[in-house]
């Protein structure tokens, strides 16, 4: 059983930024491929960015690349999503999840992680 506890969101202008964490329980936290994604109201789940095992390697949505950063530090069980230059059409409920089989082919798709997080909202006004 995996833990996820995000952190960090908040109210925010447009142009600011924000550094969401999340902090994973588990002894083997080190082999998980971490994923963020968010949801906006009446809208999907969808994915923003996802960090391999060793944090070598990333994936980010077209919409957000260039202003967030994803990193993990395995020995303290923590991934992190720092968020430059929000805008409201950011304005969701940010979520991290873990998918402890390790795939890296799903990273982009909700059912290819199989722990969750309770999600933090960000809220981005213009």
């Amino acid at each position: 059983q995996v833990q996820l506890i995000e952190s960090g969101g908040g109210l925010v202008q447009a142009g600011g930024s924000l550094r969401l964490s999340c902090v994973a329980s588990g002894r083997t936290f080190s082999k998980y491929t971490m994923g963020w994604f968010r949801q906006a109201p009446g809208k999907e789940r969808e994915f923003v960015v996802a960090i391999s095992w060793s944090g070598g390697t990333t994936d980010y949505a077209d919409s957000v690349k260039g202003r967030f950063t994803i990193s993990r530090d395995n020995a303290k069980n923590t991934v992190y999503l720092q968020m430059n230059s929000l805008k409201p059409e950011d304005t969701a409920v940010y979520y991290c999840a873990a998918d402890t089989t390790t795939r890296w082919s799903t990273r982009r798709i909700v059912n290819g992680y199989d722990y969750w997080g309770q999600g933090t909202q960000v809220t981005v006004s213009s």
